[in-house]
């Protein structure tokens, strides 16, 4: 299994371990993502262990962040957040005509390329897009499905995430490449920065590894830093955003934070020490308003301060 494949695994059985979906739905998603029976009720029940001790692991996590992390608490509510609609767009990728939502702010600060979670693109992230061009910011949100025909013609969440899962990720890095390209010709003279969440996290911290140094700032949100990660061909600026109970990913945060300061680029760490993964996302089940509101400050804040 690779190394994509165990992360994407892992993100059902912690949706199941957390009653997010049912072990029939878990057991079908695995399936798909090619594991046995044996193997995912293995998986299953190795979660289902680990979520039950999942208190005391998390107070230990919290507690070792605060060393190191910047720690946030969040308290007020979340304020509504004004959105400028999407288009759909195509632009040249290196394999084929690549497809993405493409939300213009009137007098940009900059761009951003938005990279989705593992359920593709849906209208939550377009609205990230959108919501990033309403504070100055022109958004593309990529799909990086476009070779398969687009997120829509994959099929559901499961069947997206298995078929991310079968993708050499060194498409995906090229294909992200291409969204900088396609950035860079929209937004003229103006600098670029990226953002992804979950498994889009992860893709933006293998952009950065894959030596794109004309991204400017970024931020990714709870992805999983790649197995022996080298940034030191990127120029960003860095923003990673954790949820301090998002035990999985946090394991990894060490490993980041080394790469980071071994290529010595200007970073933060920020965790969210109540808010657990996917806490941006407000169609989903771990959504925690208060800390999505103070992330996208902070994100707003950081992209005009490295990249504006």
């Amino acid at each position: 299994m690779t190394e994509l494949q165990r992360y994407l695994a892992e993100e059902v059985a912690e949706d199941h371990a957390d009653g997010i979906i049912t072990r029939r739905e878990a057991m079908r998603r695995l399936g798909l993502l090619g594991l046995g029976a044996a193997a995912a009720t293995t998986l299953l029940a190795a979660c289902g262990s680990n979520s039950a001790s999942a208190d005391g692991a998390g107070a230990a996590t919290a507690s070792a962040a605060a060393a190191s992390d910047d720690t946030a608490q969040a308290d007020g509510a979340v304020e509504g957040w004004a959105v400028i609609g999407t288009q759909p767009i195509t632009f040249e990728g290196p394999r084929g005509t690549l497809q993405g939502a493409w939300a213009p702010a009137q007098s940009p600060r900059g761009s951003v390329l938005v990279i989705h979670e593992n359920r593709g693109l849906p209208d939550h992230i377009r609205n990230v897009a959108g919501r990033m061009a309403a504070n100055g910011w022109s958004a593309l949100a990529i799909d990086l499905l476009s070779e398969e025909g687009g997120t829509a013609k994959v099929g559901d969440e499961a069947q997206v995430a298995a078929v991310l899962a079968q993708v050499d990720p060194a498409r995906f890095d090229a294909d992200m490449k291409a969204g900088v390209s396609e950035l860079r010709r929209r937004v003229r003279g103006k600098k670029v920065a990226a953002m992804g969440f979950c498994f889009g996290g992860g893709m933006v911290w293998r952009l950065l590894a894959a030596g794109e140094s004309r991204v400017a700032a970024a931020a990714p949100f709870y992805g999983p830093f790649p197995e022996n990660g080298d940034l030191g061909r990127a120029k960003a600026a860095v923003l990673g955003i954790y949820g301090g109970l998002d035990a999985r990913v946090g394991a990894t945060r060490p490993a980041a934070r080394a790469a980071l300061r071994k290529a010595r680029l200007k970073h933060h760490v920020l965790v969210f020490r109540q808010a657990d993964h996917a806490f941006f996302n407000d169609t989903g089940a771990r959504f925690n308003p208060p800390a999505a509101a103070e992330a996208n400050r902070r994100v707003l804040d950081w992209f005009d301060r490295y990249a504006g």
